[in-house]
């Protein structure tokens, strides 16, 4: 019966907001309720002529500046206030209605039909019901109406008494922030989280702190992450969300055996309080078991479309067989080169077809168009077509599909990078065999192999740390010129692996066979870091001189807690020496100098030299 009403009464005040708008008169309402109500409401006339009043007193009117024009309830003996001429005890008083009456239906309703100008005023007078902007703007969102849901619910969110909140405006949050971040407004997105932190209520700041850790996952700001997970951690220490977020940033800072034991306490803790869902439970103990392997099963089961095609590309790159043989020559030169086939071009082109992203040949890892916008067609193809992997073109395009999409998840480094990287490796090392020369990016189809390189090395950066240093390394070998510069790459591994000594070494290398004029801040600041770990402190003084004569934003950068984000332009490279370059170098560096016992003080102690 309740299911009936609510849809009766959906219905019956749609229709009621209809005649409202026509003059925004009560006996304009009154004439339609009478008239049109009934069928609306099973034919009940006095039930239609009852409800009418009740909608009339909450319905926001734009000639009063959205206010209400709410009729003073009628005493028994009194006119009833439908205007039948009755007293109120033999009209709608005597009218039970099945169900309850929301206070805000009309505005939520008026929300949902108002466009341009009057929602914008209407939104303006400050009059609209907090439950009214949440649901309004959850219905925009779900029909996909991105810039409609983004006004309103910013609307609810600008409201001056946070505390009045509805914890239903916890996915209202949610899906503003998301909004913000599709739709390009980072700076709102900025605003909003810092608002919340600042004064929400405790259960948006718990959310709030853990978007922001996602956020700062996202752009490889461990360091960041880690701040805002311990500040998520006091906000909402029983939140079932901080098991999930703490084994996503233990797997990012490499800690496999950790999450896996955090993973296990968190379902221990949460599984005594006894307040989880089934599917809750079900996914804490699947995290405890194996973090890895559950972030990504979750991830893959996220994509909607694409994750029965996910699932048998990782079926396919699981069993694929060994790789053939390529054409690799030397040019007059003495240099290695390799020259795709007839048949690769063959597999190559079958594949284009489907796949019609071209690899941007100036850039190390793009392409013309997104290939993820069609996906649903070139992911089915290549599980019916395996023998396409053959090619060193498809293997490439495939690698820069999967690490633009994937390349930041360590998860995702077992079943999707690591397969494909034992493929290419056995490519490089049949170059390799052919003895020794260069074999340099311009040189015949090398660009092929080595960019294919590149993207498996940022694919498995995070999850198989080794592997992908062995792989850069194994590249730098071949490619002494560091087309790709993988150097600071290999630095910053070897560096977090605690392989000082061979950082220190590749470091000086490095910088001793350094034309530039502006040294990259990656391998200068990473000779520091590894010369204090040596307890070489006058090296590591004097190197850090230099680095301060390149770059004298790094030092300051590198000390402050909560520094300001800084772009990199609009080509996402940093000018040497700028604070963007010091930014960058702080967002992938800072958790290396922060648990280095002393390091931190050690760099604050040298501010003021």
């Amino acid at each position: 019966m309740l299911a009936v009403w609510v849809e009766q009464l959906l219905g019956f005040a749609t229709g009621a907001l209809g005649a409202i708008r026509q003059d925004e008169r009560y006996p304009t309402l009154m004439a339609w309720a009478r008239e049109e109500g009934p069928a609306l409401v099973g034919g009940d006339a006095a039930l239609a002529q009852a409800l009418a009043p009740e909608l009339w007193s909450q319905t926001p009117l734009a000639r009063l500046d959205f206010a209400a024009e709410s009729l003073a309830r009628p005493g028994r003996n009194e006119p009833c206030w439908c205007d039948s001429g009755r007293k109120t005890k033999r009209c709608c008083g005597a009218v039970s209605l099945p169900g309850h009456v929301p206070t805000h239906l009309m505005w939520m309703l008026s929300l949902r039909d108002w466009k341009g100008a009057t929602l914008k005023a209407a939104l303006a007078s400050g009059r609209a019901p907090a439950q009214a902007l949440l649901e309004a703007g959850l219905i925009a969102a779900e029909s996909g109406q991105r810039g409609r849901a983004q006004q309103i619910l910013e609307s609810l969110f600008e409201r001056a008494d946070w505390l009045t909140l509805p914890e239903q405006a916890e996915p209202a949050f949610e899906i503003l922030i998301d909004l913000y971040q599709e739709r390009g407004f980072n700076r709102k997105r900025e605003a909003l989280l810092d608002a919340v932190l600042d004064r929400g209520p405790l259960f948006l700041r718990g959310v709030a702190l853990e978007r922001l850790c996602l956020m700062h996952l996202d752009n490889d700001d461990l360091d960041s992450a880690r701040a805002a997970f311990v500040r998520a951690q006091q906000a909402l220490p029983d939140s079932p969300t901080l098991a999930y977020i703490e084994a996503m940033l233990l797997l990012h800072e490499g800690h496999e055996q950790e999450a896996a034991e955090r993973s296990r306490f968190w379902f221990r803790r949460l599984a005594r309080q006894g307040d989880l869902d089934p599917d809750q439970l079900q996914f804490l103990a699947d995290l405890a078991e194996n973090p890895g392997a559950t972030l990504a099963d979750q991830l893959l089961s996220a994509e909607e479309d694409l994750a029965e095609p996910l699932v048998a590309l990782q079926a396919l790159l699981a069993e694929l067989p060994v790789a053939p043989r390529l054409e690799i020559r030397r040019d007059a030169e003495g240099g290695l080169e390799y020259h795709s086939t007839a048949r690769e071009d063959t597999l190559f082109a079958a594949w284009q077809k489907v796949f019609t992203s071209r690899v941007e040949s100036d850039a190390p890892m793009g392409f013309d168009e997104d290939p993820w916008a069609y996906a649903g067609e070139w992911l089915p193809a290549l599980c019916a077509h395996p023998e396409w992997l053959d090619s060193p073109a498809v293997l490439q395009a495939l690698a820069l599909a999967l690490a633009s999409r994937f390349g930041s998840l360590p998860w995702m480094a077992p079943s999707l990078f690591e397969p494909l990287a034992t493929r290419l490796e056995r490519w490089l090392e049949q170059v390799r065999a052919e003895g020794e020369g260069g074999f340099l990016w311009d040189s015949a189809d090398n660009a092929v192999l080595l960019r294919s390189g590149l993207a498996l090395v940022v694919g498995m950066e995070r999850g198989a740390r080794a592997r992908s240093r062995e792989l850069a390394e194994h590249l730098l070998t071949l490619d002494a010129q560091d087309s790709l510069g993988l150097r600071e790459l290999v630095l910053d591994q070897l560096l977090r692996e605690g392989r000082d000594r061979a950082a220190l070494a590749l470091s000086v290398r490095e910088l001793e066979g350094e034309d530039d004029e502006a040294p990259p801040l990656g391998l200068l600041m990473g000779r520091v870091l590894a010369l204090y770990r040596l307890e070489r402190r006058d090296e590591a003084d004097a190197a850090l001189a230099e680095v301060r004569r390149h770059n004298t934003h790094v030092v300051p950068m590198l000390c402050a807690e909560n520094p300001r984000p800084v772009g990199n332009g609009g080509d996402g490279v940093a000018a040497p020496g700028s604070r963007a370059e010091a930014w960058q170098y702080r967002t992938l560096m800072r958790d290396q100098w922060r648990t280095t016992p002393g390091a931190l003080d050690w760099l604050q102690g040298r501010l003021g030299e």
